[in-house]
């Protein structure tokens, strides 16, 4: 009995130190990038980590199952290409709450879920796999710009993907942290800093954010997290009840967005460690060791000061460098499923081209234009003229040969 509630612990613990190490550099850098000051990055990432570990201990709960609830990192992602710089976070708090919304409404209205889980598969996974490249090469110039800071992640990264995969990414941050602390004399953290503190943000609704933002964040979320979330639990025989979990999510995302937080979401990877038989091989059970994952981001979560306080001292190529380590996974996984289906390659490529472009046309960013894009060129090259037509134009050249 003793083994089997330490594994079920245990197993717990770990997806959540894993779950907030391997993507919070990903989630200052991409808060900062809209506009969120230290204090404001600080305060986004301490509601995100502090609700998903109560939505996650509500939850797994309630159905007794191994749900986990985490951030929306390809939404982190996102908030990086989208970046507006200084004086717009307001703006983009507003495009979060109409994100959260958005996500609630699909929990309440299941035939909205059911209409945004239709967006194609190939234009949603080409535009997220657009939205991380950029992200993705940031391991490349980091390495070339602050080679002593770079190489030494991206070395520890790939030996622990060797060895030890799932310890790949906190290997390469701390690495990263030890670099720093090296060339730089040492880390000196005020004090102020890393005390949890939270910090109110009052929203402002800007139209062209909320297309260029809150929408792609939306897609992103839905497509990139809640999907494959649920998939996920299918695979180890738990049907989640959709209502209830993107209810919770929608509204805790409410929550965290007063506060600087983004976006919340069914785990995926994390969701794995906890609902597989490395929990426990009693399926029944599986539910605690989601439990102690949500009790461990609780507990982290009051670290979050000291977290943001570690990344505001390297240099920006480096934060984001790490977070290109993050998510090397999910490119991968995006361009597969992008490039599935050979007849919708060219609108896959196209969606991914202006993704990653970073252009903005009329105020709106380029995971937006890229969604339109995709969806032209997809409906444009499937569309096939009526038989009729067709036969009226065709009949002539048929007759014309045979003279």
């Amino acid at each position: 009995m003793t083994t089997t509630i330490f594994q079920l612990l245990s197993t717990g613990v770990i997806a959540g130190i894993a779950g907030f190490a391997t993507s919070f550099t990903l989630v200052v850098a991409g808060l900062r990038a809209v506009g969120a000051s230290d204090v404001q990055a600080a305060s986004g990432l301490l509601i995100l980590t502090v609700l998903m570990g109560l939505a996650t201990i509500g939850l797994a709960w309630r159905y007794r199952m191994p749900i986990t609830i985490a951030w929306s990192t390809p939404g982190a992602a996102l908030l990086i290409v989208a970046g507006q710089g200084d004086g717009q976070f307001r703006a983009a708090v507003g495009a979060f709450l109409v994100c959260a919304a958005l996500i609630a409404v699909c929990g309440l209205v299941p035939v909205v879920g059911r209409l945004v889980t239709r967006v194609p598969q190939p234009i949603a996974s080409a535009m997220l796999a657009g939205i991380l490249f950029p992200i993705c090469v940031a391991p490349i110039t980091a390495s070339i710009e602050y080679p002593w800071l770079g190489l030494p992640m991206v070395v520890v990264w790939l030996l622990l993907l060797r060895v030890a995969p799932r310890w790949a990414v906190p290997g390469a941050l701390l690495a990263a942290v030890a670099a720093i602390a090296v060339t730089s004399g040492g880390i000196v953290v005020a004090e102020s800093t890393v005390v949890p503190q939270l910090s109110a943000v009052a929203p402002v609704f800007d139209p062209l954010l909320i297309v260029s933002l809150g929408i792609p964040l939306f897609i992103v979320t839905m497509a990139g997290q809640n999907v494959p979330g649920f998939t996920v639990m299918r695979t180890y025989g738990y049907v989640v009840p959709p209502g209830s979990a993107l209810t919770v999510t929608g509204i805790a995302s409410t929550v965290s967005a007063f506060f600087g937080g983004h976006a919340l979401n069914l785990a995926a990877i994390t969701a794995a460690l906890t609902a597989s038989e490395e929990a426990h091989e009693d399926h029944s059970k599986r539910w605690i060791a989601s439990v102690s994952a949500g009790v461990t981001y609780v507990v982290i979560g009051l670290g979050a000061g000291f977290a943001t306080a570690l990344v505001t001292v390297a240099p920006p190529i480096v934060v984001v460098a790490i977070a290109g380590l993050a998510v090397m996974g999910a490119l991968i996984a995006s361009i597969r499923l992008a490039l599935e289906a050979p007849e919708h390659r060219i609108a896959a490529i196209a969606t991914f081209l202006v993704a990653s472009s970073g252009i903005t046309v009329v105020g709106i960013g380029s995971a937006f234009w890229a969604l339109v894009v995709g969806a032209v060129v997809m409906v444009w090259l499937g569309w096939r003229p009526p038989i009729g037509r067709s036969r009226k134009h065709v009949e002539p050249l048929a007759e014309h040969s045979e003279k």
